[in-house]
């Protein structure tokens, strides 16, 4: 086990705020909302309509497909799936939006990047 903490840095908290204010963290703050807001949504309406379903319309999603596998089961695995899937796809999406925002924010504050 590793012992090894990184150098305290020479921070003050008025750094972070000028950061907090910057069009980059802006930047970043829109990228996250982008993916994240329409995902929560859609996400929750797929699983309101799951709710739904299986409170008011036990018939249809009584019905039976393949053997004892009926509609609401495949329903519920599918929100697993979904739920994967999300992760998935964000994962992708923060590596490729987010990633190299938060990169150049963290570098900047640590000295390292550029000055723009």
């Amino acid at each position: 086990m590793s012992t090894d903490t990184p150098a305290p840095t020479t921070s003050t908290p008025d750094r972070y705020v000028v950061v907090q204010r910057s069009d980059e963290f802006a930047g970043l703050r829109k990228a996250l909302r982008g993916f994240i807001f329409p995902m929560t949504v859609a996400f929750f309406l797929w699983y309101a309509l799951y709710v739904i379903l299986s409170a008011y319309a036990r018939d249809f999603m009584g019905t039976k497909l393949i053997g004892n596998i009926n509609i609401a089961l495949l329903f519920g695995l599918l929100q697993f799936v979904t739920t994967f899937l999300i992760a998935w796809l964000y994962s992708r999406y923060a590596a490729r939006k987010v990633d190299p925002i938060a990169e150049r924010i963290h570098a900047d504050l640590e000295g390292k990047g550029d000055k723009r």
